[in-house]
């Protein structure tokens, strides 16, 4: 037993395979434009002094990346890059010169972007970076909202309930904290848009921020019904193929509507809209 698991450390072994970790972190080496992402952060990034040499821009940006593809908190993302080769391959780290960076580096690294409100213009960077590569934006968009729990006893600095968090109820299930808005394009399933409030701030109030404008189809849930003259004000042309009714969707219509879908409009499935 013990010849077998040095064999493995080793780096002997004779099985292995692809897994879906590692393909996606393939996949967003290629996608996401790192020289661009660094360039816009370095400015405000603390330069080499006497003390303490600051880690690389890029490795910090990679293990910022992999926290919120992998919903880690700082202490958790510390401990995956040393538990996995393949996320500390991803980052740039070779354990037998340097050490991963630990959770502190990883929390002062985020509240840097925090401070400096770079996290839009990062957002905006990868959707220009991969609209530039062919993947563009379709004519059709999905809304939907998600709400961010939080522990009721959220203060800020000073001691006192912080104003973006807030109670509210959906369904018989009451709720404290944040919203995520998110605009997906309908074709490519990217994130074109997101926006972030309160809990309480309804789904309606948010949707000219989620729509791009060349919008043919657009699909929501209940939260987005009656919307269809802010739908055409924001999105003129997001008209249906047979009607000029605005294809606002509810969940119930979502799912279940035939694959040619119904006169009065058109679902995801529909191949009126599989543009």
């Amino acid at each position: 037993m013990k010849q077998r698991t040095l064999a493995m450390t080793n780096g002997f072994e004779r099985y292995s395979k692809k897994t879906r970790r590692a393909a996606f972190l393939e996949e967003m080496e290629q996608v996401v434009p790192w020289a661009e992402l660094c360039a816009l952060i370095k400015p405000v990034y603390p330069k080499a002094g006497n003390g303490r040499p600051p880690v690389g821009v890029e490795r910090m940006l990679r293990v910022y990346f992999l926290q919120q593809w992998f919903n880690l908190s700082d202490p958790a993302v510390e401990e995956a890059l040393y538990d996995s080769a393949v996320m500390r391959q991803f980052a740039g780290i070779d354990l037998g010169n340097e050490p991963v960076p630990d959770e502190t580096t990883v929390c002062k690294f985020r509240h840097l972007l925090e401070q400096h409100d770079l996290g839009a213009g990062i957002f905006a960077r990868v959707n220009e970076h991969l609209q530039r590569k062919g993947m563009r934006v379709s004519k059709g968009t999905i809304m939907d909202a998600t709400i961010i729990n939080a522990p009721s006893s959220t203060k800020n600095a000073r001691g006192e309930r912080d104003p973006e968090m807030h109670q509210t109820r959906k369904g018989k299930q009451w709720y404290f904290g944040m919203k995520a808005h998110v605009g997906v394009d309908s074709k490519s399933k990217l994130i074109h848009s997101v926006m972030a409030t309160a809990a309480h701030v309804a789904d309606s109030k948010i949707l000219p921020y989620l729509l791009h404008g060349k919008e043919k189809c657009v699909w929501g849930d209940q939260g987005y019904l009656g919307q269809s003259e802010v739908i055409h004000q924001h999105a003129p042309q997001a008209r249906t193929a047979r009607t000029s009714d605005i294809a606002t969707r509810t969940a119930s219509m979502k799912w279940n509507e035939p694959r040619t879908g119904p006169s009065r409009g058109c679902g995801p499935r529909s191949s009126m809209c599989s543009r």
